[in-house]
């Protein structure tokens, strides 16, 4: 169940990052704009690429990749903030979701961790 509610969190999040960064400014089109758009896809796509592959540790090791994109998005969204791309209060709307899907996918984890050495 936390499997499909995590892909669903994390999809909904990538969503919002191209709809905010809709309105970046267009110098940083390839830039910011494009690498924060990439971190936020790469969360909900690992989590995919992990559900398809054999093996608890393949598994693991996507959602590991995917963790590590969520840190990278919530980064650029809190540094387009402080360059004053995004309002405050999209700002925390977006880190609100990125610290339930971070919870999630840590949870989800474990979860695979303790299933691989038991």
């Amino acid at each position: 169940m936390k499997d499909s509610i995590l892909l669903e969190k994390s999809d909904e999040l990538a969503h919002l990052v191209y709809s905010l960064t809709r309105h970046f400014p267009k110098e940083e089109l390839y830039g910011l704009t494009s690498q924060l758009r990439r971190a936020a896809l790469s969360v909900p796509l690992n989590i995919v690429e992990g559900f398809a592959r054999q093996g608890d540790r393949s598994f693991k090791q996507f959602l590991l990749i995917s963790y590590g994109s969520l840190k990278e998005t919530k980064y650029l969204l809190n540094f387009s903030f402080k360059e004053g791309w995004i309002t405050k209060e999209d700002y925390k709307t977006m880190i609100a979701l990125a610290e339930e899907v971070g919870k999630i996918l840590w949870a989800v984890i474990v979860k695979v961790k303790e299933k691989i050495n038991s």
